[in-house]
């Protein structure tokens, strides 16, 4: 029931995804969402975004920021940045995301997407079956609709933690199943 709001992966930070496997894997296009994904809800770029940006030029990656904020919040942000930039997307409509990837030249198959909200940014991103990150949210202190929105998140969750721990306990079995079973004769 949930599943269509499941990341593909889940991950601390922005700061903690290895960008060079992404690249080596074939990946050339990353969406970033801004608030809580990259700094804290209405923050400017920090030096560590700003690092991270070069970072990922010198890689290879095109970047777009892709935003539900306004036209001077986006802008203001990608100032010291640089990149393209989609605000005012409606995530989770398709719209946007499809404009990021024009902007950046790239596929549904080589573009990455990470932000923090299930809701607007992972289902997003699933809808239209990009590769996505859901990281930890930067700053726990949140506006009250956003308070509202993680507690249902939190449930999803809950439901993705369980899913993701069968699958482990499963392979586990199996591993252990073959191993016993069919073990080839020396």
């Amino acid at each position: 029931m949930f599943e269509r709001f499941f990341p593909d992966a889940t991950v601390s930070s922005t700061y903690a995804i290895d960008y060079e496997k992404l690249y080596r894997e074939g990946f050339r296009g990353i969406l970033f969402d801004i608030d809580n994904t990259l700094v804290e809800h209405g923050k400017e770029a920090t030096e560590q975004a700003k690092k991270l940006f070069v970072r990922l030029k010198k890689i290879g990656f095109e970047c777009c920021l892709i935003s539900n904020n306004k036209k001077k919040r986006v802008h203001s942000f990608n100032e010291e940045i640089g990149v393209h930039t989609v605000f005012n997307a409606h995530k989770p409509a398709k719209k946007g995301y499809y404009y990021a990837m024009e902007l950046m030249n790239t596929r549904p198959e080589n573009t990455v997407f990470v932000g923090d909200q299930l809701f607007t940014d992972i289902f997003g991103a699933k809808r239209i079956g990009l590769k996505n990150f859901l990281v930890k949210p930067i700053n726990e202190k949140e506006e009250f609709q956003i308070v509202l929105k993680r507690k249902l998140e939190w449930i999803v969750l809950k439901e993705y933690r369980a899913k993701k721990r069968a699958e482990k306990r499963k392979k586990r079995c199996e591993k252990k199943w073959k191993k016993k079973y069919f073990n080839p004769v020396k």
